[in-house]
């Protein structure tokens, strides 16, 4: 029998927690680098330079490549020779490994994980419980992957259950369009076939834990039915133009996975999990010699790209904007922002409508302003905030005209796309939306140089503060017009790789 200590599952568990934080996976960090070298749209070559030296930034820094730092997955395989000395169940052992990685007093990772889901929503301040996936097998060691999975990509999964005649490669490609930007592209799909319905979806998210090597596959060619689809869905995925970021290019997947099991005659279940920008995993083996050695990887694996501005992004003073100069903006430009920010996001709208709808005064005057959706990191040592990246705008959707039209807010910036909805509403409002890129958190955290509460400090990450950034990157993605940047983009994208007919909107 091996013996595996208590102590040693919690600090391994820990120490996978911050390493994952700041270091991308390296076949992660090469497959981006690739498609930034091949892309030729300058939007989202540009959107993946900015991924590239976040990523290099975090590595070095040891801070968060993104805001969201994940709800906490493991996939514990135990063997059936181990045998644990502690106190603790497996599971508790885990979730502290969890509490204290996430309390880590030099790199503090944002607590999102919230009790009571349809309740209260109360913050558990320390990210647990994690969502935990155990395996009983042959053997005397506990294999452990951990991964913290952002909600901005785990809520655009998918799942259905098909009919057997049914296609799944006309399924996922359906889908993945409705998925928008939300997840953050280019990242990895993956899918799961058959099972049960839960069982679909497990499989899905645990093939993400794999490295991307669909290029080896490509050279040596499909062995079964799950690696032709592969192959098909990596080929035609692509070729629907969504490209980085959802900007319109020659790469919105680094890799397809597909991992299949075996179903029910009557059924097909199929399920799609996206992993985004901040694709964030670890693997592990304890054999009872005390906790896990992760190596630092060699931060020269990081590609030295310089990311500035190109001279053609136009400067906005935030102090001083009009409604007028506002309007003069056009989907695609690119601004640097500097002034003051203000920031909310889901829970801060929600509070703020339902004061408006009592009639109750804000504690914030939004008169000519603009409002970042984003929930920081706390900061550390010298930062003022830490990293703080945009968060999924569609989530405010339903806030938007409330705002636009009873606050004087001129503008927001955000993640990926905006819905009809808002779109209508900021058309209609003379209003504007601009989006900052996900998966680039640290990096923009750079443009912040102070930081302070305003409002609704309850509220935690969710409160409203109050930003001084000063040559903060930005693309208006819808302009006042009502033209967005995420539809115009990959339609003309799919056009130019021709591989898939451009349907026009009915």
């Amino acid at each position: 029998m091996t013996v595996i200590r208590q102590d040693d599952v919690i600090q391994s568990v820990a120490d996978a927690l911050q390493y994952i934080s700041y270091y991308h996976p390296v076949d992660f960090i090469q497959a981006v680098h690739e498609a930034y070298e091949r892309e030729e749209n300058p939007a989202a070559k540009d959107a993946m330079a900015q991924i590239l030296v976040n990523s290099r930034m975090a590595a070095t820094g040891h801070r968060p490549i993104c805001q969201d730092t994940g709800i906490v997955t493991v996939f514990c395989k135990v063997g059936m020779q181990v045998t644990f000395e502690g106190d603790l169940s497996l599971t508790d052992m885990i979730n502290e490994g969890v509490r204290r990685a996430y309390n880590h007093p030099d790199n503090v990772l944002r607590a999102s994980v919230l009790s009571d889901p349809d309740g209260k929503r109360a913050n558990t301040k320390d990210n647990t419980p994690a969502v935990i996936h155990y395996d009983i097998v042959p053997g005397n060691t506990v294999d452990i992957q951990v991964a913290a999975k952002g909600g901005g990509s785990e809520a655009k999964s998918k799942f259905a259950m098909l009919n057997p005649s049914d296609s799944v490669v006309d399924w996922v490609l359906e889908q993945v369009p409705k998925m928008g930007a939300g997840w953050c592209p280019p990242g990895m799909l993956g899918i799961g076939i058959g099972g049960t319905a839960e069982k679909a979806m497990v499989l899905a998210k645990e093939s993400l834990m794999d490295p991307i090597d669909i290029h080896e596959l490509q050279a040596r060619g499909p062995q079964n039915r799950a690696e032709e689809l592969r192959l098909e869905l990596f080929e035609k995925v692509n070729a629907l133009g969504i490209g980085a970021q959802g900007l319109g290019g020659l790469t919105t997947v680094l890799d397809v996975k597909v991992v299949d099991y075996p179903t029910h005659a009557a059924n097909k279940p199929v399920a799609i999990i996206p992993n985004c920008a901040a694709t964030r995993h670890a693997h592990f083996v304890l054999d009872g010699s005390g906790p896990a050695d992760l190596k630092a990887p060699d931060i020269n694996a990081w590609p030295d790209i310089a990311w500035g501005d190109d001279g053609q992004s136009k400067r906005v003073n935030l102090d001083g904007i009009t409604p007028e100069e506002v309007r003069t903006w056009k989907s695609g430009d690119t601004l640097l922002l500097s002034g003051k920010l203000l920031t909310g996001r889901d829970a801060a709208h929600k509070r703020m409508v339902d004061m408006l709808a009592k009639g109750e005064t804000l504690p914030v005057d939004f008169t000519n302003r603009f409002i970042y959706y984003v929930g920081p990191v706390d900061p550390v040592r010298e930062e003022v905030v830490g990293p703080a990246g945009p968060t999924t705008a569609t989530r405010m959707d339903k806030f938007t005209r409330t705002m636009l039209e009873q606050t004087g807010l001129i503008g927001m910036v955000g993640k990926a796309e905006r819905g009809q909805t808002a779109i209508d509403a900021i058309r209609d409002n003379k209003a504007v939306y601009l989006m900052a890129v996900g998966g680039a958190a640290y990096l923009v955290s750079k443009a912040i140089r102070a930081s302070r509460v305003v409002a609704f400090e309850d509220l935690g990450m969710e409160a409203i503060y109050e930003f001084e950034v000063e040559d903060m990157p930005v693309t208006v993605a819808v302009d006042s017009e009502g033209t967005s940047v995420h539809r115009t983009g990959p339609k003309i994208w799919q056009a130019k790789i021709g591989k898939i007919p451009v349907t026009e909107e009915a």
